[in-house]
């Protein structure tokens, strides 16, 4: 029998293992993550639980994870208390701290990584995480990803303003954090979620306005909330002030306007699994219309070998309890125990509740919209494939359009979003992604649940470099950046890594790294 050669060039043994190791780590503390964390700790299991809630303001100032709009209090601006507000909003918390559950609040998972095709060199696999300190990575026996889901923005005349928000980050203000701005709201939407958004509102004293519907029946399933429902009317345009939204201006089905005063839009049309992490450790991606679009085929249960998936983030938009049931169930899945899982239910084509959202209120609104607020690319601009105004056009760039990429084949998101910088911007495509993908179709004529989509990356949530590399970098040290301009010559290859030719090279370049 040979000795294996080892090629000096490859990283395979090179990459660190994990800082730490747990027996069972969920991400997401909202009703299916805290009902998993609590079935696998009283099953004798070493357990963490992991939420970025309360959210940094520096984060949601920038609609991460959620579209806050603005509308947030100066609570946010005290973490200390927001913490403690989290967790009397929130009695499971208490509880799985009880049950001996390590809880870390304030902590994103922005990366996960596994061996999988073309990539056989990590030690194992491993979640990237960071308390807005610093950054680890965490080594797992099971994984339960419970992220739930995000706001579905889509955009219309007046959006950019603040006061115009998603209805999760409502929720998220309103019943755990305590921290909402707003006193008279109006909601865009008339399914469940709207409806639930609505009955939240009321029951913490908020005026609710009206709940403004394109179609002509309401379309939620459950009880009407106590509040005035406008059928088949559009959205013209949201008019405010210094402060934001003042008022929103409407239209029946005969064209005839009416003003409704306001402080806030809460936009409740849908919300979206959130899939980043399964996506970028490899998992499957499908469109499911009935599921909310982009969606991990499993469902709940085993999504990526020892990577489980349970509550909104697999599509599914239930009540609490189904919610917590369906995390415990999973929980009990990835610790071997028989359960049966039923299969996703849904009768409603999300995408196309979505679609004949954005039809019409592209069609109350001027092109120049912005479609991506963080780059400031108006639906012109996407769908003319032009840089965002702060960047020189060249004719070459003015000659072309999404109609000359059409000729190439489908329109691809990924594609446009290189040459329009739409979706680069520091909310990571949250608040564009979805309608840049519904207004791509629609100018290629494709249906919704065609619409093509563009792909998640490492990092998922913006993380500073400081923290990613675990640095205080100081004035002084700031001032050493040109050292960046040196690659060339202080560049280590992986053949040296760890035998002397790294020391000597450390050795040359010591008080010599300026240029």
């Amino acid at each position: 029998m040979t000795d294996r050669i080892h090629d000096p060039h490859a990283i395979d043994g090179k990459i660190a293992a994990p800082d730490v190791l747990h027996d069972v780590v969920v991400v997401g503390a909202g009703p299916a993550g805290l009902a998993a964390a609590l079935a696998a700790a009283r099953a004798g299991r070493q357990v963490v639980l992991i939420d970025e809630h309360p959210v940094p303001p520096g984060l949601a100032g920038s609609d991460v994870p959620l579209w806050f709009g603005g509308r947030a209090t100066a609570a946010l601006q005290s973490p200390e208390r927001l913490l403690e507000t989290l967790v009397e909003n929130e009695p499971l918390i208490a509880e799985c701290f009880e049950a001996g559950v390590d809880v870390r609040l304030g902590t994103m998972a922005w990366g996960l990584w596994r061996n999988r095709e073309a990539c056989g060199v990590l030690p194992r696999a491993m979640l990237g995480l960071a308390d807005g300190q610093t950054s680890w990575t965490a080594g797992f026996a099971q994984l339960v990803l419970a992220t739930g889901a995000r706001d579905c923005a889509l955009a219309f005349a007046g959006w950019d303003q603040p006061g115009v928000m998603g209805a999760l980050a409502f929720e998220t203000l309103v019943t755990r954090y305590d921290a909402f701005a707003g006193s008279r709201v109006v909601i865009l939407g008339s399914g469940d979620l709207a409806l639930d958004t609505a009955r939240i509102a009321l029951a913490r004293g908020i005026t609710v306005a009206a709940l403004i519907e394109v179609r002509d029946a309401v379309q939620g399933t459950g009880a009407a909330a106590a509040a005035p429902i406008l059928t088949a009317h559009r959205l013209i345009r949201a008019e405010g002030g210094i402060d934001g939204v003042e008022r929103v201006i409407v239209a029946d089905a005969d064209g005839t306007e009416h003003t409704i005063a306001c402080d806030t839009v809460i936009m409740a049309i849908d919300a979206v699994p959130a899939i980043e992490l399964a996506e970028v450790a490899g998992a499957a991606v499908v469109t499911e219309p009935l599921r909310g679009g982009a969606v991990i085929p499993a469902g709940a249960g085993e999504v990526l070998p020892c990577v489980w998936m349970a509550g909104a983030a697999t599509g599914l938009l239930a009540s609490r309890d189904d919610a917590a049931a369906q995390g415990a169930a999973v929980m009990a899945m990835a610790l071997g125990q028989p359960v049966t899982m039923p299969a996703p239910a849904g009768t409603f084509d999300r995408m196309a509740y979505r679609a004949e959202w954005l039809r019409a209120l592209v069609a109350t609104s001027p092109d120049t919209t912005m479609v991506c607020q963080c780059e400031e690319v108006s639906r012109a601009d996407l769908i003319g494939v032009q840089p965002p105004q702060y960047l020189p056009r060249s004719d070459t760039m003015r000659a072309r359009s999404l109609d000359t990429l059409l000729d190439d084949g489908p329109p691809d998101a990924e594609q446009v979003k290189r040459l329009t910088r739409a979706g680069m911007g520091l909310c990571q495509g949250r608040r564009c992604r979805e309608q840049v993908s519904l207004l791509l179709a629609m100018s290629a004529n494709l249906p919704p649940r065609s619409a093509p989509r563009g792909n998640w990356r490492v990092p998922v949530r913006p993380v500073p470099l400081g923290v990613l590399a675990d640095w205080n970098e100081t004035a002084a040290m700031s001032a050493g950046w040109d050292v960046w301009f040196g690659i060339g010559t202080q560049w280590i290859p992986y053949k040296d890594i760890g035998t002397e030719a790294e020391t000597r090279k450390l050795a040359t370049l010591a008080g010599s790294m300026h240029i």
